[in-house]
């Protein structure tokens, strides 16, 4: 038998994608297998801990998080919070205050979506030996230690596998490995997941950390896992397997069905992106297929909303997922292309239950845009949003600002788009651009390291124009975040969960969806 874990700490809003499609594979083949969603259980845990706390906390914030959590949690799995901006802030941060208060004894700033360590740095494999080596550290320990011995006093269990997709995992995942390391010596650890991906691609790996993981897994892990297992895998499909997951449990007011229908992106054009320097390839289901598949799926599994998890769903897959309805509200990302360009397709969209695409439009300077190579006509842009708007489908806009190509007036360029077209973004995410240590591009600009750590996957650089991570900080804060259309989108996004929980946002402002 192999356990999967799912390690803390990751938003708890749904089933995590890549162990569900790990089980679906497993279960396909034969496989004895069993999962744990240990950052959905180690998060509801330490929920507790932080009340217990809380109780006794001097601050009036603290007490009603505490003698509130179980309204809060009740609350976010129901429909009517998400129609109440106010209740819905005040219910999430509520729990946030309880895990920070739970991480505090050990020195740990937990939250809903992050985990930092003190003195511990995930791109550190020394820091995360250490992390392995004391697991009794970590603010989970108390609460994993018992549930590793449950899980694993079934003496059949053979290969734990681990999925560690971010950095606010790696710590608290160490920790872990660590604690089964020296209470089952003979158990067998797997590593795989997007972070791991990201690891084992970069030219300078060495594999630091032989000594505590087995076996690593890079890119899709269904052919290797089950290579790994003894088994022979051919033509092996995404479907996932949400048996055995909590679907109850999670923040959400039903059960959310994840799906990818593709791995890797299709366009594969867009200059510093860590498709390219990862050498990541493009692995789509048929589109017919795929929406065959989730059609199915969703007469399971009857979600109440389904996340399409590719990097950028295709054209092919657009059409596939608007000929006919999946039986349920769905979303998912997408490029900006002329395919959306055309109102009576997004109407269609929208009438096979489209409620929100996520469009990484990243500057609306075209020339920022054609320097990047994104593929993006501002003219399409801007009548996409219209399209989008018009036909009643949300969208969740990402900017990134400070990439090389650009300058404050084309920062501005872009704070004058988003303002104009305010009216059709539902919702917005601004970042700002971190350089991939891999890839030829980082070779043209004066770089040095971001994060002292051996495991770090970018660096610093030095502007060309002189726009700078500082410069751009304070461009934010100080005039785009103020720009008054701009700060009324920015109030609606959904703190901590952002874009998994903008769906039920909308949904409950719209009831005949």
């Amino acid at each position: 038998m192999i356990l999967l874990i799912h390690p803390p700490v990751a938003k708890i809003s749904e089933a995590p994608g890549g162990p569900a499609a790990l089980a679906g594979a497993l279960r396909r083949h034969g496989v004895s297998y069993r999962i744990w969603d240990a950052n959905l259980e180690g998060q509801l845990a330490l929920f507790a801990a932080g009340a217990a706390l809380g109780t006794g906390e001097s601050d009036a914030w603290s007490r009603r998080a505490a003698k509130h959590l179980r309204e809060n949690l009740a609350a976010l799995r129901s429909w009517e919070i998400y129609a109440n901006g106010s209740r819905y802030r005040r219910a999430v941060t509520d729990l946030n205050r309880l895990l920070a208060l739970a991480g505090r004894p050990s020195g740990t700033r937990l939250s809903l979506k992050d985990c930092e360590a003190d003195g511990l740095s995930p791109v550190s494999s020394a820091n995360l030996m250490k992390s392995a080596a004391l697991p009794e550290a970590s603010p989970f320990y108390s609460w994993f230690s018992g549930r590793i011995e449950e899980l694993l006093a079934d003496r059949t269990c053979s290969h734990v596998g681990f999925s560690l997709n971010y950095l606010s995992q790696a710590v608290t995942a160490f920790a872990m490995i660590g604690f089964i390391r020296r209470s089952h010596p003979a158990v067998r650890i797997i590593l795989g997941g997007g972070l791991v991906t990201s690891w084992l691609r970069s030219p300078g790996w060495r594999n630091p950390l032989a000594d505590l993981v087995d076996e690593w897994v890079a890119g899709p892990g269904e052919v290797p896992l089950l290579t790994l297992l003894g088994k022979s895998p051919a033509g092996e499909s995404s479907r996932p397997d949400l048996e055995g997951f909590p679907l109850g449990d999670y923040l959400a007011p039903g059960t959310v069905l994840p799906y990818s229908a593709s791995r890797g992106c299709w366009w594969r054009r867009c200059s510093f992106c860590p498709e390219q320097s990862e050498a990541s390839p493009y692995v789509p289901v048929p589109a017919r297929r795929a929406a065959e598949e989730l059609r199915l799926l969703v007469e399971e599994t009857r979600p109440v909303l389904v996340h399409l998890l590719d990097n950028a769903l295709s054209p092919t897959h657009l059409d596939a997922l608007a000929a006919v309805p999946l039986g349920a509200p769905w979303y998912g990302f997408t490029r900006i292309t002329p395919q959306l360009a055309s109102r009576e397709f997004c109407a269609e969209l929208k009438d096979a239950g489209c409620v929100m695409l996520k469009l990484g439009l990243e500057s609306a300077d075209q020339c920022v845009l054609d320097a990047l190579q994104k593929g993006i006509d501002l003219r399409i842009a801007a009548t996409v949003l219209d399209n989008l708007e018009a036909v009643g489908i949300a969208t969740y806009v990402y900017l990134l600002f400070g990439t090389p190509a650009e300058t404050q007036r084309a920062a501005r360029r872009t704070m004058d788009f988003i303002a104009a077209h305010a009216g059709a973004i539902g919702f917005l995410n601004c970042a700002i651009f971190n350089l991939p240590a891999a890839g030829s591009e980082a070779e043209t600009l004066d770089a040095e390291p971001f994060y002292e750590g051996d495991l770090s996957l970018y660096r610093s650089f030095v502007h060309p124009q002189g726009w700078d991570r500082g410069k751009v900080r304070r461009f934010l804060e100080r005039e785009f975040k103020r720009e008054p259309a701009i700060a009324e989108i920015l109030r609606r996004e959904p703190p901590h969960f952002t874009s998994n929980h903008a769906p039920f946002v909308i949904m409950a402002g719209r009831p005949s969806l």
